[in-house]
């Protein structure tokens, strides 16, 4: 089978934009975030049991909001299927639905997630978008109160956004050098803007997906009534972009390269402030480490638990 195309990238990265391009591609389906892999990888361990599966599957909105029921993926799990397969099995489903022979996830939370995912879908290609951070900290911290739900887990300033962006870009580019450039490539949101045609005709060449020149008209196409967060889908990638040079306190800006001055230097990013990151900046990586694993440890407990069921009635179709 052809592999999946996943999109890997920090939040507000771009990635929205990236997934809209190439869904449009007539090789490629690639649905809203899903959010539902590391849930059932946990529920479900190695290898699934139908009823029980299929049951957890009818709990799940995500699910439902791509058009799909029930009956669209029961004939496609077996008990003693590997886990990974009977998730591959819920995207296939959609593709089929979309007339698509392949599918493809974008799903920023996954980047907490590379080796669950690597373990799940063995052969998946990754395309990995990268932002400016300080670009993405501003995207971040000025999103719409109620457009996702804020846990304590989540950053609140630009130092914060720092740390999660320096730890998901470096996982992100670790789980690359693990794979090799025949299962990933690194694109950077800077050059979508720039030149979508060229930069969209690289990952489709690195994906052996179909490109089409039409698969860039997709302003105006696009649904974001419901998401005041993606109103930049309704224009061109060539305008509105943010600027932390013009938006971002300098404050800020300090507090953010403090954190990832040296990641983005690497990447080839202007930093502003002089000197390496000290002490106090690895203390805030560190502490911020530390709440992210107490979430993901809570998070695990809650999904694995029979609570979650209670908590989570299945769905009309």
């Amino acid at each position: 089978m052809t592999p999946p195309l996943v999109v890997l990238g920090v939040s507000r990265s771009g990635t929205t934009l990236l997934r809209v391009i190439l869904d449009r591609s007539p090789g490629l389906a690639i649905p809203d975030e899903s959010f539902f892999v590391p849930l059932l990888a946990r529920r479900h361990g190695k290898a699934v049991e139908v009823a029980s599966f299929l049951d957890d599957v009818a709990r799940i909105h995500a699910i439902r909001d791509w058009g799909l029921s029930i009956a669209d993926v029961a004939p496609r799990i077996r008990s003693g299927m590997p886990t990974g397969e009977a998730i591959a099995a819920i995207y296939d489903a959609y593709a089929e639905a979309a007339g698509k022979p392949r599918w493809g996830d974008k799903t920023p939370m996954y980047m907490r997630h590379l080796s669950l995912l690597d373990e799940l879908f063995p052969d998946a290609r990754y395309v990995h978008l990268i932002r400016d951070g300080r670009d993405a900290a501003l995207s971040f911290l000025q999103m719409p109160e109620g457009t996702y739900t804020r846990t304590w887990a989540h950053p609140t300033t630009a130092a914060e956004f720092a740390c999660l962006w320096r730890k998901e870009v470096t996982d992100a580019r670790a789980l690359g050098r693990r794979v090799g450039t025949a299962r990933y490539h690194e694109v950077r949101y800077e050059a979508l803007v720039a030149d979508p045609d060229a930069t969209v005709r690289a990952i489709c060449t690195f994906a052996d997906a179909p490109f089409e020149p039409a698969m860039l008209d997709y302003a105006g196409a696009v649904d974001v009534s419901s998401k005041p967060h993606q109103q930049r889908l309704l224009t061109p990638p060539t305008t509105g972009v943010r600027s932390w040079r013009d938006d971002m306190s300098a404050q800020d800006v300090a507090g953010f390269e403090a954190v990832a001055g040296d990641l983005l230097s690497e990447l080839g990013y202007e930093v502003r402030s002089a000197g390496t990151a000290g002490a106090r900046s690895a203390l805030a990586r560190a502490w911020y480490d530390t709440r992210l694993a107490a979430w993901n440890v809570s998070a695990s407990l809650v999904q694995r638990s029979p609570l979650w069921r209670r908590r989570h009635p299945r769905l009309s179709a």
